[in-house]
């Protein structure tokens, strides 16, 4: 490829340096020298473009090769789709099928279950009332046993009502007693107090009495005796 380039720059100089004829735009250059030249550029060019010339001139038989190959292509693909989509519908149904039959087993066996679990319910629920049944007549009997031990022990309660309203009355006894001692015994100091206060009083006005005689006036101080 290289040569190639060169043969054209070489081309391309002797044109730019070839004899114009005068009145136009033609100039005058060496046959020998262009030819040799051209026959470098042929011989140098490679063989792909040979080969590509090949293709050019076979173009539209290759056109209309590849259009047949494509339609046999697109309508073995078409076919091929049409057979896949047919199975796939095929399995689709076939699933489908399957899904259908295990729902109604599914839906027949959840149906039996609870059936047999409505009866085991109902027959556990009688057997619960029953059983509640058995056991109020049981609290019945058994009240009506306690009822009458009850009432025969009678005698007895009406000795433990009359035992404990004794008691009660001789605790209200012994606390009134024992509240008419301490009244008393509170009387008997507030009259002592009272005693020792009238005592007192008498002593202080007879002080006051001795302070306003004579002996008083003196100035001297005198004893008296609070003492009972």
């Amino acid at each position: 490829m290289y040569r190639v380039f060169e043969a054209l720059d070489e081309l391309v100089t002797i044109v730019e340096e070839a004899r114009g004829v005068p009145m136009t735009s033609s100039c005058v250059v060496p046959r020998g020298d262009m030819l040799e030249l051209l026959d470098d550029v042929r011989d140098a060019l490679p063989r792909e473009v040979d080969d590509a010339q090949d293709v050019l001139d076979k173009r539209d038989e290759l056109i209309t090769n590849a259009r047949a190959e494509a339609e046999n292509t697109i309508g073995d693909a078409t076919e091929d789709a049409e057979r896949m989509i047919a199975e796939a519908r095929a399995r689709a149904q076939e699933t489908i099928a399957e899904a259908q039959a295990e729902a109604d087993r599914v839906i027949t066996a959840g149906q039996a279950e609870y059936h047999s679990l409505t009866e085991r319910s109902r027959a556990e629920s009688e057997r619960m009332i029953q059983a509640g049944r058995d056991a109020y007549d049981r609290a019945v009997e058994d009240a009506r046993h306690e009822q009458a031990r009850l009432v025969s022990q009678t005698e007895v309660v009406q000795a433990a009502h009359a035992e404990s309203a004794r008691i009660l009355d001789e605790a209200h006894a012994e606390a009134d007693r024992q509240r008419a001692e301490c009244d008393a015994y509170v009387d008997g100091k507030l009259a002592e107090f009272s005693e020792l206060l009238a005592k007192t009083l008498r002593a202080v006005d007879s002080g006051r009495n001795h302070l306003r005689g004579p002996a008083g006036l003196s100035g001297r101080g005198t004893l008296y005796d609070f003492q009972s």
